[in-house]
Parts: structure tokens; C-alpha cells; sequence
């Protein structure tokens, strides 16, 4: 039985943010464009340089955002931050992890049973089991789980999933996704977990990750995916290079294909629609621009199309801002939580499906058993 969870009301939403890498650059600016309602208290990394670079980008968004955060407090240790929190030292009333995705798991339970809300980073985690336990977990402790799926709030996504909702494709017949990316042999050695099955996942749990959330999101249930997986060009233990043939419960037959090989730079991010009635690609690097919109009928939302689109030089886009803006939502009880922990679920099923299709040498059918 799920809990009643109390909504925060008297109080700015105390944040702690782990994990000082790459992505918290996205989730420091966001949590400042929200500072009327949000605080971040405390940010806790295991390096010292990555500590001292958060604080600096958190000075930078207090600059952007007066009023927002200035000096939160800092820890080394997540069982630090965690301590802290339960004694009242640190007041937390969310824990963000933007941790390696092999430490999701042991890090949302830990948050969990601290009494702690907790959001984090794709994927919420690299096993099946993994996943089910931590929702398990948030559920048994009644505290909410959150898993960041940014690009379903861009402008575009936004857009041609109103026409899907509305029926203007008609029956689907085809969808095509594609993420041709450059990840050089540096990036993986930026860190040890980089690359490997434990901690990281490949170019599909990875890299690909918010796409493959994005077939099941915009088109609905997977019915069955055959997979194939490479490494072909950098030394990693995990793939660098995919390829998935999917049959969704709507009818509609597809293809997803992903490379970190793409030379010299990201080239493509897209992801193409047909239907009876209505074609759509959504491309740019990071599906970002609608680069073809074509209906049998006439909608109010045609004459949306060029502001849809928006320049990026970031394959993260400008979701973290909005999905912040629905987490508070939820937890000051105003709003559903949009990408909570089943949701989470949802596009890690069809990962662990198409690994055991790549594995097997089968197709797998979904969903998969609990």
C-alpha cells in the first residue's frame, strides 16, 4: 500500500545535488531559475576539483539569479550528506543524483530510508531488478522518486505529441530514431566508470537513453524489440554502437539506430513519425529542430511549428528547467509528478529487453516479468 505523501508548503525546497559532473552544470542553473521556491543546500562530490567547480557554477547562476543560493555546503561523502541531513545540520527535503548510474540504486534506497525525497539522472539504473527495488523502496518509505527525462519538455517533443494525442497521424505505420554522436576515446577516460557495464552502460543506456524513453513516450507501448550491439571503435567494455528493429501494440513497425563513432562531431539527434495521414521528423542534433510537418487535415498547432524549433549547442537541450518546475509542482502537492520512478521504469524495461535481445540472439517481449 502507497503511503499519502504530505506536500511541502511551509518551506523553499531544500536540494542537495551529488555528483558534480558533466550534467550538474544543467541541474545548478535550473534549481537557481527556481529559487523563489527552491534552495540548493548542499553539493557533494568525492573530488575535490568537481566540488570546487560546482560552487563556482553555482555562483555563476546566483549571478544570473539573484536570490538564489550562494554558498551551499559541501561534503565529500554521500554518507556525510545523508548524516547530516537526518540530524538537521544539513536540512534536505530532495536528494538530486547525478552519480555513475550503477550507484542509483544503493544511493536512492539510502536516500529513502534517510526519509528523503529523491530524484535522479538517467538511467535510474543499469538491472531490471535494480529499478523495481528502488520504486519499491520510495514506495515503502513514503517519499516520492523522480527520474530527470528532460526532453520531454522540449518545445518540439511537446509539440508532435499533441498531434499524436489528437490523431492526426492516423494510423502509425513506421517510426525511425536516430542518434549518430562523436564520443571520443577521451571521454571514456575521463573517469574509470565510464564505459563499463557496472556503472555505466553503453551508447543505448547512456548516451541514447532519453530517445529510447522517447519510443515508448511518444508512440506508446513497445510489443516486442530485436536488438544488435558493437564496440567497434573505442576500448570499452560496452557498446559503442546499436541497432534495434521494435514492433509497438499500436500496429506500428520501427527502427532505432545509435553511434558514438560519427565523424567529426554530433551529426544527428531525430526522430521521424509516418503515419496514415501525417508525417513529422524531428531532427538538429539533439531533436531540436522540426525539420518536416506534413497533415491531411489543418490545426492551430501548424502555425507553432518554426517557434517550435531552437537552437542548441548542447545535446542536453533546455528541459531541466520545466521538469524542475513540474518535480516542485509535485511536491508542494500542486501537479502529478510527469517522470516519476514507473516511469522510469517504463524505458528502462526496453533497454534491459533490447540487451537481452542483443545477448540472446532473440527477439524479447514486453513487458518483462517483475
Amino acid at each position: 500500500m502507497l503511503h499519502p505523501i504530505a506536500p511541502i508548503t511551509d518551506c523553499r525546497i531544500r536540494i542537495a545535488l551529488v555528483g558534480c559532473g558533466r550534467i550538474s552544470r544543467n541541474h545548478i542553473k535550473a534549481i537557481a531559475s527556481h529559487h523563489e521556491r527552491a534552495e540548493l543546500v548542499a553539493i557533494c562530490d568525492t573530488q575535490p576539483v568537481r566540488l570546487q567547480q560546482a560552487q563556482q557554477l553555482v555562483a555563476e547562476a546566483a549571478q544570473e539569479h539573484p536570490g538564489a543560493a550562494t554558498s551551499p555546503a559541501q561534503f565529500s561523502s554521500y554518507s556525510e550528506l545523508l548524516a547530516a541531513a537526518q540530524a538537521g545540520t544539513t536540512p534536505v527535503d530532495l536528494v538530486v543524483l547525478a552519480t555513475p548510474s550503477g550507484l542509483h540504486p544503493g544511493q536512492v534506497i539510502a536516500a529513502a530510508e534517510a526519509g528523503l525525497h529523491v530524484c535522479t539522472e538517467k538511467p535510474m539504473a543499469t538491472r531490471w531488478a535494480d529499478g523495481v527495488a528502488m520504486v519499491k523502496a520510495c514506495d515503502d518509505a513514503g517519499v516520492r522518486l523522480f527520474v530527470v527525462k528532460q526532453n520531454r519538455f522540449n518545445s518540439t517533443l511537446q509539440l508532435v505529441k499533441r498531434q499524436l494525442q489528437s490523431g492526426r497521424f492516423g494510423q502509425l505505420a513506421m517510426v525511425a530514431v536516430n542518434v549518430f554522436w562523436q564520443r571520443p576515446q577521451s571521454y571514456y577516460d575521463q573517469d574509470s566508470w565510464r564505459g563499463t557495464w557496472e556503472f555505466d552502460g553503453g551508447a543505448m543506456m547512456n548516451q541514447a537513453s532519453h530517445y529510447v524513453d522517447l519510443l515508448d513516450w511518444l508512440v506508446g507501448p513497445v510489443e516486442s524489440v530485436s536488438a544488435s550491439i558493437a564496440t567497434l571503435g573505442r576500448a570499452i567494455e560496452v557498446e559503442d554502437t546499436a541497432a534495434l528493429q521494435l514492433r509497438w501494440r499500436n500496429g506500428a513497425l520501427g527502427t532505432m539506430a545509435v553511434t558514438m563513432l560519427t565523424y567529426p562531431k554530433n551529426l544527428e539527434g531525430s526522430i521521424t513519425l509516418l503515419g496514415e495521414t501525417g508525417t513529422v521528423k524531428i531532427g538538429g542534433p539533439a531533436v531540436n529542430q522540426i525539420e518536416h510537418w506534413a497533415f491531411a487535415d489543418q490545426s492551430p498547432d501548424d502555425a507553432l511549428v518554426e517557434q517550435a524549433s531552437y537552437e542548441t549547442t548542447s545535446v542536453y537541450g533546455f528541459g531541466h528547467p520545466p521538469f524542475y518546475a513540474n518535480v516542485l509542482d509535485a511536491l508542494q502537492g500542486q501537479a502529478v509528478a510527469r517522470c516519476d520512478g514507473r516511469e522510469g521504469l517504463r524505458s528502462l524495461e526496453l533497454l534491459i529487453g533490447a540487451y537481452r535481445s542483443a545477448r540472446d540472439v532473440r527477439t524479447v517481449h514486453l513487458p518483462l516479468e517483475y
